[in-house]
């Protein structure tokens, strides 16, 4: 999902789960295109509450965001 959308300016392959992808070169227009991307990938829907600069700012905040809303935990 990252390399198709974040426009990261290096592989997201080489980044640690605790990067910060926004010093890694994603922006707020390649974060909506990653939600948007995650939400049709794994059939869910970002809560407002976690429309966040925080809840996509590392692949391990992502992965959690994204567990979270799997399991119905909400």
């Amino acid at each position: 999902m990252l390399a198709a959308h974040a426009r990261l300016a290096g592989d997201p392959a080489g980044l640690d789960l605790h990067d910060d992808l926004y010093a890694s070169g994603m922006t707020s227009h390649s974060t909506v295109n990653v939600m948007l991307g995650l939400e049709d990938a794994f059939d869910i829907e970002f809560p407002e509450r976690m429309l966040r600069k925080a809840t996509f700012g590392t692949i391990s905040a992502i992965s959690e965001a994204v567990a979270e809303l799997r399991t119905g935990i909400q």
